[in-house]
């Protein structure tokens, strides 16, 4: 039986911890992985979409946010964001990924829409990387239990 709140909120977990919240979906994934009851393969699928769309929205927020960035309630400080930027150009779209490498994934998105990287290499790039972590944590719970 298909249990919509486990994928919901999953879903929700993987694409909270993709954006610049705080949040984590892997302790979620490995929870209903050891639970049994769901196909792995459709928790791994599940996880990778809301982590990719949680980059997305990154992207999307970069894309915007040139011309907020001298508001005093915006978020980073110039000398953030111009790091951010001074880190994307130097290792290029080759960086996205590392997108899912927690603390350095989420500002690298966000970076990435500030830089205008094209949408298509963008979704490549972060959904290789997001896959693959998935798809090897499902792969060593499954090898451990």
């Amino acid at each position: 039986m298909i249990d919509l709140a486990a994928y919901g909120s999953l879903f929700l977990a993987a694409l909270l911890a993709a954006t610049l919240i705080p949040a984590q979906s892997e302790s979620v994934l490995t929870g209903l992985i050891l639970a049994g009851g769901q196909p792995v393969w459709m928790l791994v699928a599940v996880a990778s979409l809301g982590n990719i769309l949680g980059s997305v929205l990154n992207w999307l927020i970069g894309r915007g946010v040139e011309r907020f960035r001298d508001r005093r309630w915006f978020p980073a400080s110039e000398a953030q964001l111009a790091r951010a930027q001074a880190r994307y150009q130097r290792f290029g779209y080759w960086s996205l990924l590392l997108a899912w490498v927690p603390i350095i994934g989420d500002p690298l998105t966000l970076a990435a829409g500030i830089m205008r990287e094209p949408l298509w290499r963008f979704v490549v790039l972060v959904s290789i990387g997001k896959i693959g972590r998935y798809l090897v944590l499902a792969a060593g719970i499954d090898a451990l239990s």
